[in-house]
């Protein structure tokens, strides 16, 4: 059976990697989980550019937004999957399980912490590439 406040809650705290979609979708055949562990990395090397090099480093601007809009992304996943009717949740993921819980308030404070790391990453990485373009 799977719950949908785990759900939002792996893809809070590591939708980046796709803990989400391996706990949905049976591990590692996805390739939405290698596309989110792969744009993550990137990004990850972006920051690690950055501190080594500095921040005059145009590859670093180039790499790290692409890491904010996996972040980004995977908040997006988190929202939506705790906004799923839990009718229609238990219709797709535990079809047949008459007494598959309700999701509740962790679900809504999952949903309303995504929210809100999703929103400061996604304008940060905007506002970050966008300085470094008229800069250049």
């Amino acid at each position: 059976m799977k719950s949908k406040t785990l759900t939002t809650w792996l893809g809070l705290i590591g939708g980046s990697v796709g803990l989400d979609r391996a706990y949905l979708r049976g591990g590692v055949r996805d390739i939405g989980l290698w596309l989110h562990l792969v744009c993550t990395a990137i990004g990850a090397t972006g920051v690690r550019r950055v501190q080594t090099l500095g921040v005059d480093d145009g590859l670093a601007w180039v790499l790290i937004p692409i890491g904010g809009l996996s972040i980004s992304l995977a908040m997006v996943g988190a929202i939506r999957n705790g906004l799923t009717a839990d009718e229609a949740w238990n219709e797709r993921h535990n079809p047949g399980c008459a007494d598959a819980p309700a999701s509740g308030w962790v679900n809504v404070i999952g949903m309303g912490l995504s929210l809100l790391i999703g929103a400061v990453v996604l304008m940060s990485s905007i506002t970050v590439a966008l300085q470094h373009y008229f800069e250049a």
